[in-house]
């Protein structure tokens, strides 16, 4: 998206695009409230304009004419510099797709490549190449995790089954470790 579509969009609907600004700038200024992107301007949006003000650009009026709210565009989009969130990745075909045995699909890399690290963290999945045929350890792997779920353990790889393997790739992989770095032990008790 160009900085003029950017603008076009944020212009478009101004109390959302300024209520999702602010709640974004919450994640780098801890003075701001968090703010759901509603469409209404009530008294949590007020506060965090107000706050804004008297951080970023005097005087404090909660009125948001063109320079409080180009103001917070900017101070937006450099934030979102430091926040530098991932983008989700799409990696299954489509709702309707099933990758069925003997499958051969570049896609299937991805998950197989999952399960391979799972295989570190749990019992019952089998080691297997990441080379997109669904065969041996593919197939055998996918009915552990459709068992596991509480799913027809049929080794199908269907969007059921990817969002369970995202979901257990998310919280073994990348949200524990995370979790366990905000939780090391810093030399005190109590």
């Amino acid at each position: 998206m160009t900085q003029e579509q950017l603008k076009q969009e944020l212009d478009g609907q101004p109390i959302r695009s300024l209520q999702y600004m602010l709640g974004r700038l919450a994640r780098v200024y801890s003075f701001l409230p968090t703010l759901a992107a509603d469409g209404v301007f009530g008294e949590r949006t007020l506060e965090a304009v107000m706050l804004f003000q008297r951080e970023f650009r005097p005087p404090v009026t909660g009125v948001v004419d063109r320079d409080t709210f180009d103001a917070i565009r900017s101070t937006w989009v450099e934030a979102e510099k430091l926040l530098g969130d991932s983008r989700p990745l799409r990696a299954f075909p489509s709702e309707g797709y099933r990758a069925l045995h003997g499958a051969d699909e570049v896609f299937l890399i991805l998950p197989q490549t999952m399960f391979q690290i799972l295989s570190r963290y749990y019992v019952g999945i089998l080691p297997g190449p990441a080379d997109g045929l669904h065969t041996g350890a593919s197939i055998a792997n996918v009915r552990w995790l459709q068992q596991a779920g509480g799913l027809e353990p049929d080794g199908i790889l269907d969007i059921r089954s990817w969002d369970l393997l995202c979901r257990l790739y998310e919280v073994t992989v990348v949200w524990a470790p995370a979790y366990a770095q905000e939780k090391k032990f810093t030399g005190g008790f109590g």
